[in-house]
């Protein structure tokens, strides 16, 4: 089901896309991170903005 609220789609794009991907081991770490959580990889790249969110 399609999220049609700016408002709403904004949130959810804040809570659930906004994220870095370590590209080691997959771990999601918070919007500022500079390392992994879970294996300190520094190799991080952020979460793709797509899939079920379009506009």
């Amino acid at each position: 089901m399609p999220v049609t609220d700016p408002e709403l789609l904004a949130i959810i794009e804040k809570r659930v896309l906004n994220k870095m991907v370590c590209r080691k081991c997959g771990a999601l770490n918070p919007p500022g991170a500079k390392k992994c959580r879970r294996c300190r990889s520094k190799n991080l790249r952020p979460k793709k903005k797509g899939g079920a969110l379009k506009r």
